[in-house]
């Protein structure tokens, strides 16, 4: 996945400056980066404070290691089945 251009403190700033009473244009123009793109980091970060999304990424990071562990899981149990299959 590519990374972003911005941190998720500077994110989390730019959805405040729009709460705050500014444009979501003047927000867009002023940080050089499109409407559509503000709105789906509103839609993750909207909400949030900086140590939040410290814990969102903690636990991201959790998920996929979790996710990595059961697919390994996973694969082992198959290859055990076709083993004793076979005999």
């Amino acid at each position: 996945m590519r990374k972003s251009r911005f941190t998720e403190a500077q994110i989390i700033g730019m959805i405040k400056e729009q709460e705050a009473g500014m444009p979501t244009a003047e927000v867009c123009r002023k940080h050089g980066l499109s409407q559509g793109t503000f709105y789906k980091y509103k839609s993750k970060y909207g909400g949030m404070e900086v140590s939040d999304v410290a814990k969102l990424k903690a636990m991201e990071d959790e998920n996929a290691r979790l996710k990595r562990l059961l697919a390994d899981t996973m694969l082992d149990n198959a290859v055990l089945k076709d083993l004793l299959g076979k005999n």
